[in-house]
């Protein structure tokens, strides 16, 4: 990696800190101010939001609601540029509710983004968010069935 990779992976850092602070501050705006205006956006439940006003309302919804005092954290596993504006992050994150003392290994997600430049900064255009599970027992039979 070259230094100049080296400083834009600490920009990307920078960025999903920024993203983990405002959800832990309950901060609608601030977390959404993290995407592009027209960002794609895709919940663990499967809702796919469209852009960043969609975020913002329905992050400000949980947030005054069932998310009231969550706190979040996570941490990048992969960072691949595609070119010197776009890069693909994936990160785990975890959310812990207010009467929580430790943060659940259940309530961890993995997150797909495609980030890009715009204007000197890094911003999420689209983020795929899914629970990470165990595959269950059906899912184990089916692999071993198959390879036979």
């Amino acid at each position: 990696m070259t230094q100049e990779w080296g400083s834009e992976k600490e920009r990307i850092e920078a960025l999903f800190n920024q993203l983990f602070s405002a959800w832990s501050q309950g901060d609608a705006k601030a977390f959404a101010g993290c995407f592009t205006e027209d960002v794609d956006y895709i919940t663990f439940f499967g809702q796919h939001l469209k852009g960043i006003e969609e975020v913002e309302t329905s992050h400000r919804q949980l947030f005054k609601g069932v998310l009231k005092g969550s706190q979040m954290q996570g941490r990048i596993t992969n960072i691949r540029f595609l070119n010197e504006n776009i890069a693909i992050v994936h990160c785990i994150g975890n959310t812990k509710m207010p009467r929580q003392k430790n943060y659940s290994k259940n309530r961890e997600s993995i997150n797909t983004n495609i980030i890009v430049k715009q204007n000197g900064f890094w911003k999420i255009s689209a983020f795929h968010n899914c629970r990470i599970k165990e595959p269950n027992f059906f899912i184990r039979w089916m692999m071993k069935k198959h390879e036979k």
